[in-house]
């Protein structure tokens, strides 16, 4: 494939360390894609015939329909996907396949077939998160009104509602979409027609095939096309803060569905049980999506190191830019189906949740609020004051509106049976009305807001 400037083959070790057509043939549609692109253009220029560009257009449909029915016989000898399928063009339609890669390079192929692939990943991504949003609203929806405990440091805070902590995973799921749209806005440039990586001397027309593939507009600097891989890095940086959030929520799952805490039921089909031990029902599901954040991100720090120290413009270190950003949208997209899966049949235990609600002091912070609201105390003071009240619960081993008013009026005198009214959870949630907050009627509000958005 070198031509006349190398006289010998190559040592076998440096076949298998060079070729990468055992990962980048998943490139095979991209590649197929710009090659059209790029003959019809040269056509169009009147740098090839029309004669020659039809029969590569011909050749190049044939190679993609070998390669979609398995029947394409790609060759490590060959190196990559751009090579094997301009070799097969060869044996197909003859001469005319060696004008096809005029006013071009590997250098600018590769480039342009990693752009579009991650390109199609981001919308897949968006429309996989999409899915899953849409399962937590349903899921938000069905219990807008249902109390359960808030946490910090996972100890008890205050009482919120099921269809609120749901709306929380939607909110960032929600950014994540918004990277992603970010990310694919950034990278619709199209580096075909940066050739090795000073331009070509022939007269292509690069908004052509822009427009033909999809893009906005050319890459403005031919260095620059050939060379950087950023697309692939903001594309991982999304990936990883996806799966991170995706990690978060499967650790909740982990906890909830456990015996101590029984706040949900996961569907026997995303779950598994032990070989020894008949009572088990293990959330594998949510353990392995919980995982995936290791993959993903160390995917993300891979490419990084790659990139790190090379100069302008394209470097063979570049090859290693693919199989790690492969791995981690395959993880990705597993971990969304997966997650979407568990969200959508999942049930919340609604008696468990109230009961633990109303445990560990939950209304401590309405005692407090109340004291600061209807007393006039400086809220420093009704820390204090509230402080001790929950003090004197613990130790008689009941909850704050257990306490009888003489108990309360014997910490601050000022206490009136008004108090007994914010101290049930289903008043303090009902009471926190501020934009974003966890009453019901807020929740409700963000529902048909998410609605509205992803409709």
């Amino acid at each position: 494939m070198w031509g006349g400037r190398f006289a010998s083959g190559v040592d076998a070790i440096m076949e298998a360390i060079n070729a990468s057509i055992g990962f980048d043939r998943r490139l095979y549609a991209q590649d197929i894609a710009g090659s059209r692109a790029h003959a019809a253009m040269l056509a169009a220029q009147g740098i090839i015939s029309t004669k020659d560009a039809e029969a590569i257009r011909e050749g190049l449909l044939t190679v993609l329909s070998e390669i979609e029915g398995g029947n394409f016989p790609f060759r490590t000898a060959l190196e990559d996907i751009h090579m094997n399928v301009e070799a097969r063009l060869k044996e197909i339609i003859g001469e005319p396949a060696g004008r096809l890669h005029t006013a071009r390079s590997r250098n600018d192929q590769v480039a342009v077939d990693f752009r579009l692939w991650v390109r199609d990943q981001c919308d897949q991504a968006i429309e996989a998160i999409e899915a899953l949003i849409r399962a937590l609203v349903a899921q938000a929806e069905a219990g807008a009104d249902w109390v359960m405990p808030g946490f910090t440091h996972l100890q008890t805070a205050q009482p919120v509602t099921w269809g609120h902590h749901m709306l929380a995973y939607a909110e960032m799921l929600g950014r994540d979409m918004g990277r992603f749209r970010d990310a694919r806005a950034r990278m619709n440039e199209c580096p075909l027609g940066a050739a090795a990586l000073a331009g070509t001397s022939f007269p292509i027309d690069r908004h052509a095939t822009a427009a033909a593939l999809g893009f906005d507009r050319p890459t403005a600097n031919s260095l620059d096309s050939v060379s950087d891989r950023d697309f692939a890095l903001e594309f991982l940086g999304a990936a990883s803060i996806c799966a991170m959030h995706l990690s978060r929520f499967a650790e909740e799952l982990v906890i909830w569905s456990s015996a101590q805490f029984r706040f949900v039921r996961l569907p026997d089909q995303w779950t598994t049980g032990s070989s020894i031990m008949p009572q088990k029902k293990n959330p594998d599901a949510a353990e392995l999506i919980r995982a995936k954040i290791g993959r993903i991100l160390g995917a993300n720090v891979a490419l990084f190191t790659v990139m790190k120290g090379l100069a302008l413009t394209y470097s063979k270190d570049m090859q290693e830019d693919k199989e790690q950003v492969f791995d981690a949208a395959d993880s990705l997209m597993l971990a969304l189906a997966a997650m979407t899966g568990m969200v959508d049949k999942m049930t919340a235990n609604r008696e468990v949740l109230a009961v633990a609600a109303a445990s560990g002091f939950s209304t401590a912070t309405d005692l407090a609020d109340w004291l600061v609201r209807t007393l006039g105390l400086p809220f420093r003071d009704a820390h204090h004051v509230t402080g001790s009240l929950v003090k004197m619960a613990e130790d008689k081993g009941c909850d704050l509106p257990d306490l009888s008013l003489a108990e309360m009026q014997s910490v601050h005198a000022g206490i009136t049976e008004d108090v007994f009214t914010v101290l049930g959870v289903e008043n303090s949630v009902r009471s926190r009305q501020s934009y974003g907050g966890t009453a019901p009627d807020q929740v409700r509000a963000q529902i048909a807001r998410w609605k509205e958005r992803l409709a």
